[in-house]
């Protein structure tokens, strides 16, 4: 199961530039992060699901390069974004 459309509508309005915003690294990283964070409680009560783990690591590489790009051309946002979402770096 995905986001529904008000949670993402949720995570768009307090880490997009504006409401409707879904291309910038924050909100994309924000987006990112929630289904990392569904992924994770799915994996708890269905260890042997490889085919999943192997999407989990894709969207964690990709949230990776975001963080970095966001990281080289907006510093202070970048901090203030993983503070807000508990990622550690």
């Amino acid at each position: 199961m995905s986001l529904t459309t008000a949670q993402t509508a949720e995570l768009l309005k307090k880490y997009g530039r504006h409401e409707r915003d879904t291309g910038s690294p924050e909100s994309q990283v924000a987006l990112l992060t929630a289904r990392l964070n569904y992924l994770n409680d799915h994996f708890k009560s269905n260890s042997k699901d490889h085919h999943s783990r192997t999407g989990l690591m894709k969207l964690v590489g990709q949230r990776r390069r975001l963080l970095d790009y966001l990281h080289k051309t907006n510093a202070e946002a970048y901090r203030k974004l993983i503070t807000d979402l508990g990622i550690r770096k």
